[in-house]
């Protein structure tokens, strides 16, 4: 008997995304904003769904494929916290698109595909959920049809995505043909005795890292993040920049660990993959005149800050604790950006921002927190999560590591500070006008979300520091 009960958050997201299809076929297109309430359902059950699994004993199920642990229950909140504040940015952006009620669907969909990601402990599990995820984020990346930057932007997303899962199957099918099993707790029974890896079985690992690093748009499958950060509908935007990182992210700890090093040791290629994004991000960010860019490089540069966990994850008990809480703290940071540029009307150029701390106060001082917040200062959530990471990444013997990302961290100063500049002490440009209440609420509360992670980042570090992780079986 299969237990559903284990995949049942997936489900009703999924139950959700059919409910609010087939209310949008029959609504007018002036009703077409009530989708949502389906989509609002399917979210708080299940959450609640999740919350109920916590505390239950770390186990594989559906004959070892689904990893239900510590790592995807709270891996599973966040992505469906995120989604949640994404929901409310929605309904008044999309109000003059006759498919509104669609969007809802197709962001259901590629949350569930992003929810099966981070439980997955089979091979062929991550493909499908990669392809759920990124075949729907492909859709809302160009949602705006009539707007050549907006396909350019869907479009690029879907030919580096295509081109990433096709490498990503490719080395899947390796993997299968050398070990004959595509299961993580098989595999890992596999390469328990050690010996020297064939030349096939490294290409095909290789492989299907650089398919599961797309999801977390870390180089070298990181230039999709910029164009869809500008052209994509401004709550698109906010989701595909925060929330396929965290499956990805939580895919490729599953997948480091899983691999012996006396067999082959991923972890150094890892920490170069880190350097080398969270470089790249930050070099692409420092001369941004638009906003929402700025923040897609700096979101390139956020994903080399979160695979410095993944690399001493099974070194030191302090790093899957370190990842989370660096992917809550980048989640709420970067969404509350994108919530002040949608209650903004997506407004992109820095210029247009000049003033705003006269003519918009509370708006701006959320996007200040906000960015903030992603330098990494204090007390806000952002600060926590680069804290933790550091201390993980030192404790598991790569001091090095650490250095590089504070030196980066240094350098990423100067392109938020220069908004923060632009905001504060700019002459304004008089009056700004804001998409609706219902965007400036989410607006606040991602704020919010922002200075009491950071406050009150212990009740969630307690927690975090008891996670397990069973992708070995």
């Amino acid at each position: 008997m299969m237990p559903i009960g284990d995949v049942g958050p997936e489900i009703a997201l999924i139950l959700a995304s059919v409910a609010g299809l087939m209310l949008s076929a029959f609504v007018r297109h002036q009703r077409q904003w009530m989708a949502i309430l389906p989509a609002a359902t399917g979210i708080t059950i299940a959450t609640i769904l999740c919350v109920r699994q916590l505390g239950a004993t770390p186990t594989l199920s559906f004959s070892g494929t689904w990893a239900l642990d510590g790592l995807t229950i709270w891996g599973r909140l966040l992505i469906l916290g995120s989604t949640a504040l994404v929901l409310p940015l929605i309904p008044r952006w999309l109000s003059s698109d006759r498919r509104h009620g669609e969007f809802y669907s197709l962001l259901l969909l590629s949350a569930a595909g992003t929810m099966l990601l981070a439980g997955a402990a089979d091979l062929l599990e991550v493909a499908i959920a990669i392809l759920l995820s990124s075949i729907t984020g492909y859709c809302i990346a160009a949602y705006h049809r009539d707007w050549s930057i907006s396909v350019e932007a869907g479009m690029k997303y879907f030919l580096i995505g295509g081109f990433a899962n096709t490498l990503l199957m490719i080395g899947i099918t390796l993997l299968y043909g050398m070990l004959g099993t595509t299961s993580y707790a098989s595999i890992a029974r596999m390469l328990a005795g050690g010996g020297a890896p064939s030349p096939l079985l490294i290409l095909g690992i290789g492989l299907t890292i650089v398919g599961v690093i797309f999801k977390m748009g870390a180089a070298p499958m990181h230039m999709w993040m910029p164009d869809v950060a500008e052209g994509a509908p401004a709550p698109a935007a906010a989701f595909l920049m925060v929330v396929p990182k965290i499956g990805g992210a939580i895919a490729l700890a599953r997948l480091v660990v899983l691999f012996p090093v006396d067999v082959v040791d991923l972890r150094p290629s890892i920490a170069g993959l880190a350097v080398v994004t969270m470089t790249l991000g930050n070099l692409g960010a420092l001369w941004q005149g638009d906003v929402r860019r700025l923040l897609g490089w700096s979101s390139v540069s956020q994903s080399g800050y979160a695979m410095m966990a993944i690399v001493v994850i099974g070194i030191t008990p302090k790093a899957l604790p370190a990842l989370l809480m660096f992917l809550t703290g980048y989640a709420v940071g970067t969404l509350a950006a994108f919530a002040v540029v949608t209650y903004l009307r997506g407004r992109t150029n820095i210029e247009d921002y000049a003033g705003l701390a006269k003519t918009k106060p509370w708006a701006s001082l959320v996007l200040i927190i906000a960015l903030l917040s992603l330098v990494g200062i204090p007390p806000f959530a952002g600060f926590v999560g680069k804290l933790t990471l550091f201390i993980a990444v030192v404790d598991g013997g790569y001091g090095w590591l650490a250095v590089i990302a504070i030196v980066n961290t240094v350098a990423s100063l100067f392109y938020y500070l220069r908004i923060v500049r632009t905001v504060c002490f700019e002459p304004s440009k008089g009056h700004v006008d804001v998409l609706d209440s219902v965007s400036g609420v989410s607006t606040a509360l991602a704020g919010l979300a922002v200075l009491a992670l950071g406050l009150l980042a212990q009740l969630l570090l307690g927690p975090f520091s008891h996670i397990t992780m069973v992708a070995r079986g």
